[in-house]
């Protein structure tokens, strides 16, 4: 598992902590960083900050774009790596769009239902579809 992958799995955890607690994810990841062993990785910490800075934004991008599904309707863990993953596509110009779907498909096969990675795949590749308009 590379450091990137590992460094994603993190944030999705705090993410994910500070959605279920209806809490701002920067003191969770403080805390974090404070007593994780091994040591948070800087990627980590720019993911959960660049989800939390953008998190409006992606909200209203995955409203429009998750056909069916409210936000507060998805399950946590899909809205967790859909968050993660349109700030990739859309914030993180070091990460080609494949991966950074890729990655979160993964993430949605390892923690989430059946049904989630091919939802969470929808999903990101209808954001880079319109990658350009969103971004502007």
């Amino acid at each position: 598992m590379s450091a990137r992958t590992k460094a994603r799995k993190r944030a999705l955890d705090v993410l994910y902590e500070s959605d279920l607690r209806d809490v701002d994810a920067g003191p969770i990841l403080a805390e974090r960083v404070r007593l994780a062993e091994p040591p948070v990785n800087d990627y980590t910490i720019e993911l959960v900050e660049g989800v939390q800075e953008h998190r409006a934004r992606i909200d209203e991008i995955l409203a429009r774009y998750a056909e069916g599904w409210t936000v507060d309707r998805m399950p946590d863990v899909d809205r967790a790596v859909l968050r993660l993953g349109v700030y990739e596509l859309l914030w993180r110009d070091d990460v080609p769009d494949a991966v950074a779907i890729d990655e979160a498909v993964e993430l949605a096969k390892t923690l989430s239902t059946d049904e989630s990675p091919r939802f969470v795949n929808g999903v990101l590749g209808r954001v880079q579809r319109d990658r350009e308009e969103l971004r502007s």
